[in-house]
């Protein structure tokens, strides 16, 4: 009996996840792992500005310039990097290649550099910046775009030939 019960399991197909759900993990992991990086380059002097930049206009308290506080930021630009990802897979999810990703992160560094400036205190405007941090930081969200947009799309792509495949198959 036991043995039947395994033989079943055994047999039993996952249903394949949603691709909004590889849209939510992907936007959460792009988000953790290039801020860690970023937060990397700042530790070896690449760029002045650390993941905990985010927390200075709203948290109060020293250690949100410690380690902590960068901690706590990687983990909050992963949840704020979903809702980055769920924008480019509403607007931008059918093009194909790594293009798309490269000018989302430009973008994205234009919007966090020039338009939010004013939010956060501490970073000084782009002309008053190190040229190795415009560069690093500039790198970094051309990276995470790619990240972010290559996934997504190849994810689109891959749902699309299955479907295709699907369909020619009856």
């Amino acid at each position: 009996m036991a043995e039947n019960q395994a033989q079943y399991e055994q047999n039993k197909k996952e249903r394949p996840m949603s691709i909004l759900m590889k849209v939510v993990i992907t936007g959460f992991v792009g988000g953790v792992f290039w801020s860690l990086l970023g937060y990397l380059a700042y530790f070896f002097h690449f760029t002045e500005i650390s993941p905990n930049m985010i927390l200075f206009p709203w948290v109060a308290g020293d250690w949100k310039y410690g380690k902590l506080g960068n901690y706590i930021a990687i983990f909050l630009i992963g949840l704020l990097s979903i809702l980055v990802a769920l924008i480019y897979y509403v607007a931008l999810k059918q093009i194909k290649g790594m293009w798309g990703g490269i000018l989302y992160g430009v973008v994205l560094w234009l919007i966090v550099f020039y338009g939010l400036n004013p939010l956060f205190p501490n970073l000084e405007a782009v002309s008053h910046l190190e040229r190795n941090t415009i560069i690093t930081t500039l790198c970094l969200y051309i990276l995470y775009g790619v990240f972010i947009g290559y996934s997504i799309s190849f994810e689109m792509q891959e749902m699309n030939r299955q479907t295709q495949t699907k369909t020619a198959n009856k």
